[in-house]
């Protein structure tokens, strides 16, 4: 067992470090800002850099060919230890955080969840803030990273279908893995600086607009302040991060692909196409009620609707006004497109638009095939056939979702939660969506009022939603501890 865990080990050590060091930067900020809260990252800083380094030396050996089996275990503990070294900083602050308080943030923030339990945010220590943005920015490249080059190999709910590595070398946009990182991490970078120039001269603050950037490309939604995007009443604002959060919640290796390849590449992932059409239909609806229903003007609903559509579909969890005042069908609007979430390879939790459309497709096959039983009928999906065992695993994973949606509601609703903020918290933690529904949760609300015992609950959501449920589930089975 010990030489089974020991890549699994090196690489949690390696990842434990990385985060140390990162703590630094936010120590410097308020070191620069004369605020004593400096010297809780550097403590942070050097217990966790300390541990990992043991971690990594200890079990210092040939990770490049970690196993499936290796590759979950890893996955799993990865995103279970980095967010509980990423609460020390909250935890050790002058936020006199409890531990169940940070440990929540820092997973809400590892997993772009957006989801938040600090009050005073326009007053709170810089560092702290820089903090909770870098933990987005190194959430959603790291999430970007595992949809791409693990999860695919792991078969998670028909995740195979967007393999770094295809058979086909013509659909490879490049030869090594390490090369697919390299560029999509240089298109991360390029998004990240482009969206926060774009707010900066939109009115923010240098500041400002650069974590509110870590915050729309990784589809996070950490804010700097209590009223989100809201406190900023610019159109230009709201407009630059309506577009970044749409690019955030596309595939960024096909951004990698448009730009190698120009217009030819552009209708090379339906997926994309699909969500922009979700967006836009229900954004139009949701314009038109709160224009039928509000003496609200028409650009001026165009534009709520359409900032907090998009938010709540590409799971960042930003808001500009509370939208549970505009009546039933946005409520039941809003709650049902945190079930849909972005594309596959973005940074977007939920569910995801592929599989999605592999689920009607399926449906549809099924409905022809019960009226022409003999029929052959193939299922597509960007140009190429569906194998049957993908279709399976795409139908098990929105079951399994669905499943767990019911037992976390259920569990939430056990310890003292009423059933609009269990059900909406379920899916706004599961799905990473962030903001729920209900006066507790909802867009004008905060997750500080609940209780520890719920936090957890809602943390482990988090943490199944991002990882795609069953990487984390199979381990529980006793037959993949068989050697």
């Amino acid at each position: 067992m010990l030489g089974f865990l020991k890549p699994v080990l090196y690489v949690v050590g390696l990842f434990l470090t990385g985060l140390g060091a990162m703590m630094l930067i936010p120590g410097l900020v308020d070191v620069a800002k004369g605020d004593p809260d400096a010297e809780v990252f550097f403590v942070s800083a050097a217990i966790t850099i300390f541990l990992g380094s043991m971690f990594a030396i200890t079990n210092r050996g040939d990770a490049s060919r970690i196993e499936p089996r290796q590759a979950f275990v890893l996955t799993t503990t990865a995103w279970v230890v980095t967010p509980l070294f990423g609460a020390l900083p909250f935890a050790f602050s002058s936020l006199e955080m409890s531990f169940a308080d940070s440990y929540f943030e820092a997973m809400s923030g590892l997993t772009t969840t957006g989801a938040t339990v600090i009050v005073g945010l326009d007053n709170a220590p810089d560092g702290i803030i820089v903090w909770r943005a870098l933990l987005h920015g190194i959430g959603g490249l790291g999430i970007v990273v595992m949809g791409v080059l693990i999860l695919p190999f792991l078969k998670v709910g028909g995740a195979q279908l967007f393999r770094a590595e295809s058979s086909d070398k013509s659909e490879r946009p490049f030869p090594r893995f390490t090369q697919v990182v390299a560029a999509i991490s240089v298109v991360y970078l390029a998004l990240l600086l482009i969206c926060a120039a774009a707010l900066w001269l939109a009115g923010m603050s240098p500041f400002d607009a650069l974590l509110h950037s870590l915050a729309t490309i990784s589809t996070g939604g950490f804010s700097t302040r209590d009223a989100s995007v809201g406190f900023y009443q610019s159109y230009w604002i709201h407009w630059i991060i309506v577009v970044f959060m749409a690019l955030g919640g596309m595939p960024l290796t096909w951004h990698v692909r448009v730009l190698r390849e120009g217009r030819r590449a552009l209708f090379a992932d339906n997926q994309v196409w699909v969500f922009l059409t979700i967006v836009g239909g229900a954004s139009l609806l949701t314009a038109l009620w709160l224009w039928a229903t509000s003496p609200t003007p028409a650009f001026q609903a165009l534009t709520l609707a359409t900032f907090n559509v998009m938010s709540i579909t590409t799971t960042t969890g930003f808001v500009t006004a509370d939208y549970a005042t505009w009546g039933t069908f946005p409520i039941v609007m809003f709650f049902l497109l945190g079930f849909v979430g972005g594309c596959s390879g973005s940074t977007s939790g939920s569910i995801k638009v592929f599989r999605w459309e592999l689920f009607f497709g399926g449906l549809r096959r099924l409905a022809i095939q019960n009226i022409q039983p003999n029929r052959v009928l193939p299922l597509y999906y960007n140009a190429r056939r569906v194998a049957p065992d993908t279709i399976f695993s795409v139908f098990s994973f929105i079951l399994l979702f669905l499943v767990t949606f019911g037992a976390v509601t259920l569990a939430g609703a056990a310890l003292g939660l009423d059933f609009v903020t269990a059900a909406s918290g379920a899916i706004a933690t599961m799905g990473n969506v962030g903001p729920g529904l209900g006066e507790i949760i909802g867009p004008a609300g905060n997750y500080k009022p609940l209780s520890d015992e719920v936090k957890w609950l809602f943390s482990l959501a988090m943490m199944l939603g991002r990882l795609e449920l069953l990487t984390v589930l199979v381990l529980l089975f006793p037959d993949f501890w068989r050697t």
